[in-house]
């Protein structure tokens, strides 16, 4: 095989490589782009009630931790 057919032959494996990694680096983001944001359904009421309530293992656990 000639120098000239060999440079030839690593340039297109070379470009081959590249061409798959491309392939799949697009194939992994694609879930990314397509995933949209969670929106929590809550009506207005929801969004005003108080929502911290201390129970017992609230109270527990600021005793154990020195709270």
């Amino acid at each position: 095989m000639s120098a000239e057919k060999e440079a030839k032959s690593g340039i297109e494996r070379r470009n081959f490589l590249r061409t798959v990694g491309l392939g799949a680096a697009g194939a992994a983001a694609i879930p990314l782009v397509a995933a949209a944001p969670a929106e929590a359904k809550e009506s207005a009421e929801e969004r005003v009630k108080a929502r911290y309530r201390e129970t017992e293992h609230v109270k527990t656990f600021y005793r154990t931790n020195r709270y």
